[in-house]
């Protein structure tokens, strides 16, 4: 399917978005939930399976579906076409503060892999694929899965990371060791592989966990220094428990709108926790 070349602008900070401009008749895909918003004359068509499939059939549906399925995505997911007679832009947001990383495939060799949750949009014509680690340890010790996204194409993707990102050149022959989940991206020339710490006593109490990756060139890889998984524990350690598993107020007051809504809310403030 050939590939629709899109301009983009991408505003914002810590919290960023990006503006993409479909000339008529061009489209852009987008994961789940994704957009921000979009200008009149853009219709927004979800699709089940990979957006790039849709030439392919039932067959092809079923397997663009399965591929996103075995990455833990969802489904479907949304085309977003300009069927006006002048340009319209789509806007897609970042789920959580980071940078958007604009990815032009055709420059960084074809192929890109990927975090499965890092993907935020594409130009239509990138197919969105799965990439299975070369060695069985990557998968059962890597602490992000067997599987990473395999963007493929020649057209422009944007990906998301948390934090800072870094992008790192490697020569043939030099490497890298790096926090599993600090890896967002690399070009298919890298060799992903894990490697144990070595000691016992950094393992169970150096807090990085047992093994590292190890990235080798030669190619391109991208690093974030604040993966999601990290924020989320922390998120989660900080929160006060109680035996009850209430909380105090305030994890009181938040378990009422989860719970109940606005009644459990109200519930809350005026009962209080028994």
């Amino acid at each position: 399917m050939a590939m629709d070349v899109v301009d983009h602008e991408i505003r914002g900070a810590e919290m960023q978005f990006v503006e993409v401009e479909l000339d008529p008749g061009e489209a852009a895909i987008g994961e789940a939930g994704s957009m921000m918003f979009m200008e009149p004359g853009i219709e927004m068509d979800t699709v089940f399976g990979d957006g790039s499939q849709q030439q392919g059939g039932i067959f092809g549906k079923l397997l663009g579906a399965g591929k996103r399925l075995i990455t833990g995505e969802s489904l479907f997911t949304t085309v977003y076409t300009n069927q006006g007679q002048g340009k319209r832009r789509v806007a897609f947001a970042a789920p959580y503060p980071g940078k958007i990383l604009p990815m032009d495939l055709k420059q960084l060799g074809g192929t890109l892999m990927c975090q499965k949750d890092s993907f935020l949009c594409a130009a239509r014509g990138v197919s969105l694929g799965i990439g299975f680690q070369k060695r069985l340890g990557a998968g059962f010790f890597g602490g992000e899965g067997f599987i990473l996204q395999k963007l493929e194409g020649d057209g422009m993707a944007f990906v998301h990371a948390g934090g800072t990102v870094v992008r790192r050149e490697l020569k043939a022959g030099e490497s890298l060791m790096v926090d599993t989940g600090c890896v967002v991206a690399f070009t298919s020339g890298v060799d992903f592989d894990i490697q144990y710490v070595g000691k016992i006593k950094t393992a169970l109490f150096g807090g990085e966990g047992l093994f590292l990756a190890k990235l080798s060139g030669p190619g391109q890889i991208w690093l974030q220094s604040l993966p999601f998984s990290r924020l989320a524990s922390r998120i989660f350690a900080a929160a006060p428990q109680t035996p009850g598993g209430g909380g105090r107020e305030e994890g009181g007051l938040l378990n009422g709108v989860a719970a109940g809504g606005v009644g459990g809310l109200l519930g809350s403030v005026l009962g209080g926790d028994e």
